[in-house]
Formats: structure tokens, C-alpha cells, sequence
């Protein structure tokens, strides 16, 4: 699925599906992403402060420049 730039601010996506997903430049803040499946997903310059990812996968996600400040991993 392409959701490239999608704002999904505080969206519940807890156990969501998005394997190979690009969500490069999402805005996700404050989404929870609890046990969501984020695998291989296109996380590039996506905005995950205060995201929740407790549990979820993130198995060759591509993370480089996503903003994951005070995001819960735990």
C-alpha cells in the first residue's frame, strides 16, 4: 500500500498489517502501533513521536530519518 506522506496522527493501527508499506514522510505521532506488523515497511523521514510500537515488528523496516523521539518501544 502506498501511504507515502498520510497524516495518521493518533490513528489505532494496534495489530495493523502494513508489511512493505511505504509510509516514507507519514505523519504517525502519537499512533498506536502496538504488535502492528511493520515489516519491511518504508519508514523513511516518517514523523513516530510518541508513537507506541510495544510489540510490533519491525524486521528490515527502513527507518533512516523517521523522527522516533519519545516513542514507546516497551
Amino acid at each position: 500500500a502506498n501511504l507515502s506522506g498520510a497524516i495518521l496522527s493518533a490513528a489505532n493501527l494496534c495489530g495493523a498489517n502494513l508489511s512493505g508499506a511505504n509510509l516514507s514522510g507519514a505523519i504517525l505521532s502519537a499512533a498506536n502501533l502496538c504488535g502492528a506488523n511493520l515489516a519491511g515497511t518504508n519508514l523513511q523521514s516518517a514523523n513516530l513521536y510518541l508513537a507506541n510500537l510495544e510489540k510490533a515488528t519491525l524486521g528490515d523496516a527502513i527507518l533512516t530519518g523517521a523522527n522516533l523521539r519519545e516513542a514507546k518501544f516497551e
